[in-house]
């Protein structure tokens, strides 16, 4: 098991370096000039080159990139050039929050999404199946900025139900912000539920045919013992790995949720940096965004591992 883990991370540090390589050159490509976009169309070309000198921006690529990830080791992205504080400071406001919208919509999400697979896959063929499998594929294809507009519209403006922002007055009860983050929250379940209760839907449908569920079935075994020990248990392993790289998605592909709920998430906040090239910011953003998406697969490989022997034997 050991082994397993070290290699595990292993693997994510290289994909956490080539991740590093990536953003950074994308960083450097993005069009506009830093002095000029931070002094703005007037000012001269002596204080523009005099502020790229001071930021670094005039120096070679290897050379910029060497002394952004020797400081990211420690625990330095670099100052925003766009908010003039510290980027670590500010990705760990926008990251708190971020979670806490991601956390709501996994808890509604993972629950549901699982006992409607469940479910289809018990009711295969039958209308219960159907619903559940086209309801899921219709929710999935909607756009978040479509059905996010539709529930600040219906909810928050004709019947005044939930607020139509995100973000809760300073000082508000955990409940508060609960309320504050129902509508935003919807939309990430409603495009995560199809895909997670597919593959939950496949899995179960595969173990429920599987020769060693039948074997038990005949041993006498009552279902919900033959379900609970014997199939679940082999029919989530993809679901598992699955839901980890939903958590990703969740921690920083909240771009289009974020801005139309105007809330102070990640999402949001690489969103502003890339409009004001701000090039600390957006590449200790996607880093720390990696980062999270790295952890979230590790543990989803111990789990997987766990219940599943063979995959660390392999």
């Amino acid at each position: 098991m050991s082994k397993f883990v070290l290699r595990r991370i292993g693997l994510a540090l290289i994909t956490l370096f080539l991740i590093s390589v990536l953003v950074f050159i994308g960083t450097q490509m993005l069009p506009g000039d830093v002095g000029r976009r931070v002094l703005g169309p007037f000012a001269t070309q002596e204080a523009v080159d005099a502020l790229n000198a001071r930021l670094g921006t005039d120096r070679p690529f290897l050379v910029q990139y060497w002394d952004w990830i020797t400081n990211a080791l420690t625990g330095d992205l670099g100052f925003s050039i766009s908010f003039g504080r510290p980027v670590t400071e500010l990705l760990g406001r926008a990251l708190v929050n971020s979670v806490k919208l991601a956390a709501l919509a996994f808890v509604i999400v993972v629950p549901l999404s699982l006992f409607g697979g469940i479910l289809a896959a018990l009711k295969r063929g039958k209308l219960v199946d159907r619903l559940i499998t086209l309801g899921g594929l219709s929710a999935t294809v909607i756009p978040e900025f479509v059905s996010g507009i539709v529930l600040i519209v219906v909810f928050g403006v004709w019947l005044g139900w939930f607020p139509g922002i995100a973000t809760a007055p300073p000082g508000s009860s955990l409940l508060t912000q609960m309320r504050y983050l129902i509508l935003p929250a919807i939309p990430l379940v409603l495009v995560l539920f199809g895909y997670i209760a597919r593959i939950t839907r496949a899995g179960v449908v595969e173990a429920l045919d599987a020769d060693y569920t039948r074997t038990a079935i005949l041993k006498g075994l009552p279902q919900s013992t033959v379900i609970r020990r014997d199939v679940l248990r082999n029919a989530l392993l993809p679901t598992i790995a699955v839901i980890a790289s939903q958590v990703g998605y969740l921690i920083g592909g909240l771009v289009v949720v974020e801005v139309l709920f105007t809330y102070q998430g990640v999402g949001k906040l690489l969103f502003d940096a890339a409009r004001n090239a701000d090039f600390p910011l957006l590449a200790g953003g996607v880093l720390v965004v990696g980062a999270a998406f790295q952890i979230s697969m590790l543990l989803a490989d111990l789990a997987y591992s766990w219940l599943n022997p063979r995959i660390r034997l392999g």
